[in-house]
């Protein structure tokens, strides 16, 4: 999947990117509104797996966190990154394989976001996101995620159910699960049946 990201950044075909804004945008925002930064100070770390450009970590530094933000693909951290000055946020943005974390990232983070990501990895790669997951994650750390019902669709992520997240994340607790409104969504998104699932570390 990461050679075709990376030619989709170079040709500017990036639809995943307008659609977490225009689409889904209000409904994410409700579950990031139901997942405030804890009040301690120092504690409100946050990560953004297959972050793109950015743009759900500049709305999770707008809501309090201190956002660390990784993307294997050079063009999408570029990017991202030309947007700080602007956005005057507390995002850290890495260029760096959501597979192998702790070589990237520090530890410590109670919530990670993921939107997009997990469910185009392999069986292999998913089980080395999920324990690096762990390890740079605290106890009782929140994982929210958007991926996409399983089905195959050619060259587009092959998606991810429910047990297959439960599979790849070993001490992380499904405590939400519930389909994306797609109500305003293009027939192709619509049709892969994308869900969010609200996870938590035990």
């Amino acid at each position: 999947m990461n050679l075709g990201y990376r030619l989709a950044y170079r040709f500017g075909f990036t639809p995943w990117e307008s659609a977490g804004r225009s689409v889904f945008g209000d409904q994410l925002k409700h579950l990031l509104d139901a997942a405030p930064p804890p009040g301690d100070s120092g504690t409100a770390k946050a990560v953004d797996l297959g972050c793109g450009t950015g743009d759900h970590a500049f709305e999770l530094a707008a809501r309090g966190w201190s956002v660390t933000a990784v993307d294997s693909v050079p063009l999408a951290i570029e990017q991202a990154r030309a947007k700080l000055p602007a956005a005057g946020a507390d995002v850290t943005f890495v260029l760096g394989d959501v597979t192998n974390l702790p070589a990237y990232v520090d530890s410590g983070y109670t919530l990670a976001l993921d939107i997009g990501c997990f469910h185009g990895l392999g069986d292999e790669q998913r089980t080395a996101y999920g324990s690096g997951l762990t390890e740079v994650t605290v106890p009782g750390a929140r994982l929210l995620m958007f991926a996409f019902s399983p089905g195959f669709r050619g060259p587009l992520p092959r998606g991810a159910s429910r047990a297959d997240i439960e599979r790849s994340l070993g001490g992380w607790t499904v405590v939400g699960d519930e389909p994306m409104n797609v109500s305003s969504a293009p027939g192709v998104l619509a049709s892969a049946k994308p869900r969010f699932f609200r996870l938590v570390r035990e």
